[in-house]
């Protein structure tokens, strides 16, 4: 395997780490109205689940309001069920064929426990960073055909990326407590 196509696939692999990450931390409440928020919730229709953004169009009228405008009228109540289940602590308000979520603002409490799972996504990501890493020295390692130089340059390159993705995990941390923690 040459150099750079295992540098590449590392960095794709590191990039994947980091895009999980921005995934769950969309779905973290901060206080304002995100269609985030609501994405990963599936609903129990049409004999199998379906993630909501397929059975209605979320939009974001107001800094505090979540919209869902439920496309077929025969899921209304299945697409209420699964946001009451989903233990995001938004409360429905059914309006036709759109249901209303109003975004509650978030006690101290709440933040600061917020900001401990953002904490602990943040660790998941750096440790599927450092994993990617450590399979990459093992390859460094194990080629037999590559003299120590080569092997040292190979993995100083391969501790570089390391350290740009986990500051990049830590930027992102940072970005998001401060969100979570805006009064």
């Amino acid at each position: 395997m040459t150099d750079a196509v295992d540098l590449a696939d590392l960095e794709r692999r590191m990039q994947g780490a980091l895009s999980s990450l921005k995934t769950e931390f969309g779905g973290l409440r901060t206080g304002r109205a995100s269609a985030s928020l609501v994405e990963p919730i599936t609903v129990e229709a049409y004999g199998s689940q379906l993630p909501l953004p397929q059975l209605a169009t979320v939009s974001v009228p107001e800094p505090r309001l979540i919209s869902i405008q439920v496309w077929d009228k025969g899921t209304l109540i299945a697409v209420e069920k699964a946001i009451r289940q989903s233990n995001l602590g938004l409360n429905p308000v059914v309006d036709g064929t759109n249901i209303r979520l109003p975004i509650p603002e978030l006690n101290e409490e709440r933040r600061t426990e917020l900001a401990k799972v953002a904490q602990k996504y943040a660790e998941q990501a750096r440790v599927a960073i450092r994993h990617v890493r450590r399979d990459g020295l093992d390859h460094v390692k194990k080629g037999a055909d590559l003299s120590e130089d080569e092997q040292r340059r190979l993995s100083d390159q391969i501790q570089k990326l390391t350290d740009r993705f986990v500051g990049e995990v830590d930027t992102m941390t940072q970005t998001k407590e401060s969100e979570i923690m805006q009064v």
